[in-house]
């Protein structure tokens, strides 16, 4: 009985093992100089992370949008602020240099004035009164509901008004 249980519990991990593997194999393009900057779009003034692995140096950063950063070693990311007289709609490059090595990734300036999110309510108060019941009204469905309605309860009155079958009276 034990055989079994052991038995099953090795078969339980080889299986959960090999299903993980191809996941793991897929996911496994940790190694090498990998670069990225968060948000893709920041309007102009806003923040960005700038995030740098697979370097074993000190990374330097620069674009034509902020000051040049460094990530030291043993960091992955760094932030920036983005100028403010960085060109809305335009793209910047940004370069992370790790030693010899080097990539290049597109920054895009947020267009128009900053929008906040979360609409605010304080000022305007929602939006209601669209739509409703009378909302593309349909003679021909109000109809036949009214039939529907009139029906049962024509069944319900006939049926509730007949006469009992055992008294017979």
């Amino acid at each position: 009985m034990r055989a079994i249980r052991v038995a099953s519990a090795a078969l339980l991990g080889v299986s959960a093992l090999a299903m993980t593997a191809p996941a793991a194999q897929a996911s496994g393009e940790s190694d090498g100089f990998r670069v990225g900057v968060l948000p893709s779009t920041v309007a102009p003034g806003g923040r960005v992370t700038l995030r740098a692995t697979g370097c074993e140096k000190s990374v330097s950063v620069s674009s034509g949008v902020f000051d040049t950063v460094i990530i030291p070693r043993g960091y992955t990311t760094a932030r920036a602020k983005v100028d403010w007289e960085a060109k809305p709609g335009a793209v910047y490059e940004v370069s992370f240099h790790c030693g010899t090595f080097w990539q290049d990734v597109d920054l895009t300036i947020a267009g128009g004035r900053h929008v906040s999110p979360v609409p605010d309510y304080r000022q305007h108060g929602v939006q209601a009164g669209e739509g409703g019941s009378l909302a593309d009204l349909n003679l021909k469905q109000i109809g036949l509901g009214a039939a529907l309605i009139t029906a049962s309860l024509g069944t319900a009155y006939h049926l509730s008004r007949r006469p009992g079958g055992e008294d017979g009276g």
